[in-house]
């Protein structure tokens, strides 16, 4: 399992980092990690399947 952080979440969907997390609050995008203090990341597999579920 690998995490990625935010700006490589937005290269891979094409989103921009107010509508990641206007979708994580409507539930249509998947949720953050907290990895640290003020670090997050998510789940690289969850951005893919997300990303092929859109396709």
């Amino acid at each position: 399992m690998s995490l990625i952080r935010r700006k490589t979440v937005e290269k891979l969907t094409g989103l921009s980092r107010s509508s990641i997390y206007a979708m994580m609050s409507e539930g249509n995008f998947p949720k953050q990690i907290k990895i640290g203090r003020r670090a997050v990341a998510w789940r690289q597999e969850d951005i893919e399947n997300w990303i092929n579920e859109k396709i």
